[in-house]
């Protein structure tokens, strides 16, 4: 079973920053992809940057110059620095990987529980 988990949500006023992590455990034999997804009330969940299986970064349009991923991926561990936060950046934010559990086995997507942003002042 794997498991992620994330950490650094709150309550940051606009302009403001905050990083979040998302550490993944369980039975990993390797990482595929691993990235950050929010939903903002009354939308659909959509990507915010992710790693992709070739080891490329790839972030959304509106998140590009604001947004940091980065990632100690021998503590499966990925981060994604937030500046120059803005009201509408307010969502769930989820962490996302895609794992093989072991050589033999299919790939499996797995989600972290989600952390809530809420920028405002």
């Amino acid at each position: 079973q794997v498991q992620l988990v994330e950490s650094g949500g709150g309550l940051v006023q606009p302009g403001g920053s905050l990083t979040l992590s998302c550490a993944a455990s369980g039975s990993i034999f390797s990482i595929i992809a691993m990235g950050w997804y929010r939903q903002a009330p009354g939308k659909e969940r959509e990507l915010v940057a992710q790693k992709t299986p070739s080891d490329n970064i790839e972030y959304s349009d509106s998140v590009m110059g604001r947004f940091t991923f980065s990632g100690d991926y021998a503590k499966n561990t990925v981060y994604l620095q937030m500046t120059s936060l803005k009201p509408e950046d307010t969502a769930v934010y989820y962490c996302n990987s895609v794992v093989l559990p072991d050589p033999a086995s299919d790939p499996l997507e797995v989600w972290g529980q989600g952390t809530l942003i809420t920028v405002s002042s």
